[in-house]
């Protein structure tokens, strides 16, 4: 094979530890992304389901790791458009609105785990590599139910643009209760 035919090969051949990651919380989105680096991916990143499509498109990963929910429409959309470019890419979905009819659907859709947030690289790197009839193992060190609490209102809390009032509201909570738990320190 001559140099040009194999860069083509190699443009449409994906790496085999290609992933995506689409994801509009940022912050998220840049933790996850140098996790997933450090751990041996070559990492793509997309906040849209419409830059995800796009992504897929040019090159389908091996890999993604897609929220259900983004700003321009559900993450399931470019699971199906990664399975259709590459049936045998690996995908999860991660979601802050976990329920049993969308992790149903994701599974339908070519997703192989549905993952609520907050989530750790490790567990989601145990998802990606799971070979199809082994369980993943449980965490060694699951985060408490007073964390999990605590970090989805901090999730909310930064959706609505640090609004108090606002969040305590969506939260179906008072002001006052919420400011003390935004004033104390996560735990453990």
């Amino acid at each position: 094979m001559n140099d040009v035919a194999e860069s083509a090969l190699a443009e449409k051949v994906p790496s085999k530890r290609s992933i995506l990651i689409v994801e509009d919380d940022t912050s998220f989105l840049q933790r996850l992304a140098k996790a997933l680096e450090s751990r041996g991916f070559a990492v793509t990143t997309a906040e849209s389901v419409a830059d995800g499509l796009l992504q897929v498109e040019r090159a389908a990963p091996g890999f993604a790791v897609v929220d259900m929910r983004l700003g321009d429409g559900n993450g399931l959309n470019v699971i199906s458009a990664l399975k259709r470019r590459r049936p045998d890419a690996r995908a999860i979905i991660l979601t802050g609105y976990g329920n049993i009819a969308t992790a149903v659907n994701a599974v339908k859709l070519g997703a192989v785990d549905y993952l609520a947030k907050p989530v750790d690289a490790d567990d989601v790197v145990a998802a990606l590599l799971a070979h199809e009839n082994k369980k993943i193992e449980p965490p060694e060190n699951p985060m408490s139910a007073d964390r999990v609490r605590w970090e989805h209102i901090q999730r909310i809390y930064e959706l609505c643009g640090r609004n108090v009032s606002e969040t305590a509201r969506r939260l179906n909570m008072h002001r006052r209760t919420l400011q003390r738990i935004l004033a104390k320190r996560a735990p453990r």
